[in-house]
């Protein structure tokens, strides 16, 4: 344990179905239980808290603007812009938070994911700026290792 360092925020990777892609900011890896509140029968200074569910945020990857000709892209456009005409292909998702020789500190890997919303930043004449898009991807688990 002497030699943990604190691990910075910014050295991460990520994987969509084994494709790497350069994302800026990821966030979402997020998992809270749902409780259900149940009083007890006359006793009025407490609510039992019991466990109901798992439920997570959708992973939101921010990033440059990619080509056309990503894989990722297609996947992404292919499952918003078809109106349902083919089947949803869920992917891996891996996010990785890496050390300073590039190797891998904590995973996060989101299993079954699609693409759920697509959006660029706003074009603005004022600005002298790299256009960031963000895709937001819905999962069923996330495992942490």
């Amino acid at each position: 344990m002497n030699d943990w360092q604190l691990p910075v925020a910014f050295y991460f990777s990520v994987s969509i179905d084994g494709e790497s892609l350069p994302f800026k900011e990821v966030s979402g890896l997020d998992t809270e239980m749902e409780l259900e509140s149940v009083s007890e029968g006359g006793e009025n200074g407490f609510l039992l808290q019991l466990p109901k569910q798992l439920k997570h945020g959708n992973l939101v990857l921010k990033g440059a603007k990619l080509p056309p000709s990503s894989k990722f892209i297609s996947w992404v456009k292919n499952t918003l812009e078809n109106s349902f005409d083919m089947a949803i292909d869920p992917k891996l998702a891996v996010v990785c938070l890496l050390n300073e020789k590039a190797e891998p500190l904590c995973t996060w890997s989101c299993d079954n994911a699609f693409p759920v919303k697509w959006s660029v930043d706003a074009l603005d004449a004022d600005k002298n700026s790299v256009l960031i898009e963000t895709v937001e991807l819905a999962y069923s688990t996330v495992k942490r290792s």
